[in-house]
């Protein structure tokens, strides 16, 4: 069993600067995955886009919702939808880490690591709803980069 130092008050209020320190994008704060300037300008290219794959998961939502429904053309209609939502989320992704890969390895030659890595980083931020990525978007939708 680990013993903290300190008391339940100070190591939550520890917590949260950390937290808000880690969501402004402090560097020092961040999760190895998000470090380095190449990441954050990946994250700046997502964010400034939209994207339809940030409705990934309402539409998860309305199917399982859909799913509940007792009327089968409902269900057929649902199920013919998101298998096309899906398939076009899966383009764009692709698409877009293409785009990414591309602008940060032109901005970035010496960045060390694999092309699928930045690809599905930036693949997984789009996925996210605006409002709950981290760190939060720095740039507006539309904005240049």
């Amino acid at each position: 069993m680990r013993r903290f130092r300190g008391s339940k008050k100070e190591r939550r209020k520890d917590s949260a600067v950390r937290r808000e320190r880690m969501m402004a994008g402090d560097e020092r704060y961040l999760l190895p995955r998000d470090r380095g300037p190449h990441k954050a300008y990946a994250r700046d290219l997502v964010d400034s886009r939209r994207n339809i794959m940030g409705l990934f998961m309402p539409l998860a939502a309305v199917i399982l919702l859909v799913i509940f429904i007792p009327v089968p053309a409902v269900q057929q209609y649902a199920s013919l939808l998101s298998t096309a939502m899906l398939l076009t989320m899966l383009v764009e992704g692709v698409l877009l880490g293409r785009l990414v890969n591309k602008q940060v390895r032109e901005r970035f030659p010496d960045t060390a690591g694999g092309r699928l890595g930045l690809g599905f980083y930036a693949f997984t931020r789009a996925t996210q709803l605006r409002r709950l990525r981290v760190p939060k978007p720095r740039v507006s939708p539309g904005a240049r980069v």
